[in-house]
């Protein structure tokens, strides 16, 4: 998959969802690799939960595990804890296997309430 963007500057090395980034295309994005620091491969993108107030995307869905959709499972990551890597055309996640592993996460039936601030502060908390 090729990330599409318009606009990109490749010297800005701010969030992915902070700055004069890039503007990409969601449909891009999912299904997109995401990997640690190290290259380890983390999952892929599923979805994007945007703020419909503001706009702005605030959590990448990651599936993580299992095996052909079997399994896996989905973790909310604050979009801001994310960068894009475009030269190896993925996110990256500066966080361990391990530590990704033991997350806050969710099964694709049963999604959290994104409104919830109990639950977008334990997110956040946990990758900041």
């Amino acid at each position: 998959m090729t990330i599409q963007s318009t606009g990109y500057n490749a010297t800005n090395t701010t969030r992915a969802g902070i700055g004069t980034g890039p503007v990409l295309a969601s449909s891009t994005l999912n299904g997109e690799n995401v990997r640690n620091a190290s290259g380890e491969d983390l999952g892929e993108i599923k979805d994007l939960m945007i703020d419909t107030a503001s706009g702005t995307i605030q959590y990448a869905v990651l599936s993580f595990g299992g095996w052909l959709g079997m399994g896996d499972k989905l973790f909310a990551v604050p979009w801001n804890s994310m960068r894009l890597d475009t030269e190896n055309h993925c996110l990256v996640l500066d966080v361990s296997k391990d530590r990704l592993k033991d997350a806050p996460g969710f099964d694709k039936d049963n999604w959290p309430d994104f409104a919830d601030t109990t639950f977008t502060n334990r997110i956040s908390n946990y990758y900041h």
